[in-house]
């Protein structure tokens, strides 16, 4: 499975580099990159708070519908797991595939919203 950081752990990598040597040196390219690379991580995180509930929210309507079951998204997740690993579920069943497409769409739009990509799968189909 494909993991990303975490918000905490970019909160914790954002305060590294506020805090590094590297965080104030005037026309040092290096620390232009970092900086670049924090303002990026900033955005991401904005994106997160704003976006990352009702993604969440909208994952565990379709993922209690899909199981027929109630939980939160990391219980339900793995389950939804656990089924396409041992065979009850379907890879390409229509609604496990929709429910995983709406799932990479949210994602994008969080972690990389100018991705060209995304207009073309937010598109009906």
């Amino acid at each position: 499975m494909i993991t990303h950081p975490t918000a905490g752990e970019l909160r914790e990598a954002l305060a590294a580099v506020e805090t590094g040597p590297e965080a104030t040196l005037a026309g040092d390219a290096r620390a232009a990159f970092i900086a670049r690379v924090a303002d990026n991580a900033r955005a991401t995180l904005e994106r997160e708070a704003a976006l990352g509930p009702s993604a969440e929210a909208a994952a565990v309507t379709r993922l209690s519908a899909l199981l027929g079951l109630e939980g939160d998204f990391k219980t339900l997740n793995a389950e939804l797991c656990a089924r396409l690993g041992d065979g009850r579920l379907a890879p390409l069943d229509p609604v496990v595939l929709a429910h995983l497409r709406a799932c990479v769409i949210d994602q994008i739009a969080i972690d990389q919203p100018g991705y060209s990509g995304l207009a073309a799968l937010e598109a009906p189909r």
